[in-house]
C-alpha cells in the first residue's frame, strides 16, 4: 500500500512539474516574442529616421550645389 501511495505521489509531482514547466515555457516564449517585436519596432523607427536624414542631406547638398557659382578653369 505504501508503494502505491508513493507511486501516486511521484506521479502527481511529475504532473505538477510538467504543468509548471509548460507554464514557464509559455511565459518565456511570450517574453521572447515581445522582445523581438520591440526590436523590430525600434529598427523600423530608426530606419525611417535615417532615410529622412539622408533625404534632407541630399536636398541640402543639391541646394548648395545649385547656389554655388560655377568654377572657372584657369588658363595656363
Amino acid at each position: 500500500m505504501s508503494d502505491e501511495t508513493d507511486a501516486r505521489t511521484r506521479s502527481e509531482e511529475r504532473a505538477e512539474r510538467a504543468e509548471r514547466m509548460a507554464k514557464e515555457g509559455a511565459e518565456a516564449m511570450a517574453e521572447h516574442i515581445a522582445s523581438v517585436k520591440a526590436v523590430d519596432e525600434r529598427t523600423v523607427k530608426l530606419r525611417a529616421l535615417r532615410l529622412a536624414k539622408e533625404a534632407a542631406d541630399a536636398e541640402a547638398k543639391a541646394a548648395a550645389a545649385a547656389a554655388a557659382p560655377p568654377k572657372r578653369k584657369r588658363s595656363s
